[in-house]
């Protein structure tokens, strides 16, 4: 096993729980407001990835739902951190909109000092993804490319532009999960050729998932550079993960998955 995946350091996140989980609307290929949703199974789904962070070494936080608020079980989403600033999000759709003022209140009440609205349309860590020297930004979908332009000036990092094509993969981390700062696991079909081009000249090492992987998010993970939290009916990409020297924790949120969420949807890291 490579060095650089033979130790960790204990990360810190902020998830919210599913307590008003449901889909109530359509706003991604994988909502279908007629699919029953239990969300007694979600909360346990949910919990079950909580518990897999914290026995892993990592705390965890907690921000209250709110009603009305379906998709506030999507942590990711509610902003991005680096270097402990805070910019928010500005979501697209009219019904996950006030998501991003009830996270903005989480970060002031907790003593972050440097909060930034968004002025562009930006989701969160769904589309701006730290990889250590650089951001990786996604757009075509939901966050727009202006978005760029706030991430690159609040944080002071190169911003790689990665433009998405499949609505399947709305989100750049439904396509895409940085496993360390030389390695990354990606569905090749889901980007353009520049984007995929500006992938494979930023990563020393490419993993590519197969259809079926993705198809299920299987991409919608989480590494801490050793450990890798990941959907368990994403067997090929675990089996590649293993391979690569990674370990794989597996969980399963078939629940939230009705909403086209996983473990990085439901996670938002604070660095």
């Amino acid at each position: 096993m490579a060095d650089s995946r033979s130790c960790t350091h204990a990360r810190t996140y902020l998830m919210c729980p599913p307590e008003y989980f449901t889909v109530e609307y359509a706003i991604n290929p994988w909502m279908n407001p007629d699919e029953t949703v239990d969300t007694a199974l979600a909360m346990r789904q949910w919990q079950r990835l909580h518990d897999a962070f914290t026995g892993l070494g990592h705390t965890v936080h907690t921000i209250k739902p709110e009603p009305g608020l379906p998709d506030m079980v999507f942590a990711a989403n509610g902003a991005t951190v680096i270097d402990g600033k805070v910019l928010g999000s500005r979501f697209m759709y009219q019904q996950r909109q006030p998501e991003a003022a009830a996270y903005l209140s989480w970060f002031r009440l907790h003593g972050y000092q440097v909060v930034r609205e968004a002025g562009a349309v930006n989701e969160g860590e769904g589309d701006i993804v730290f990889a250590g020297r650089v951001v990786l930004a996604g757009h075509g979908f939901r966050t727009g490319e202006l978005a760029q332009h706030e991430v690159a000036e609040l944080f002071g990092l190169p911003v790689v532009s990665l433009r998405l094509v499949d609505p399947r993969f709305y989100h750049l981390d439904t396509a895409l999960v940085v496993l360390d700062a030389d390695t990354a696991a990606y569905y090749p079909a889901a980007f353009d050729d520049a984007g995929q081009a500006a992938l494979a000249s930023h990563f020393a090492e490419l993993i590519e998932v197969k259809d079926e992987d993705a198809e299920v998010l299987g991409l919608n993970a989480i590494s801490d550079g050793r450990h890798v939290v990941v959907p368990e009916q994403a067997t090929g990409l675990v089996a590649q993960l293993a391979a690569a020297g990674f370990e794989p924790v597996t969980v399963d949120l078939s629940e939230l998955l009705k909403a086209g969420g996983g473990p990085k949807c439901c996670t938002l890291e604070l660095r």
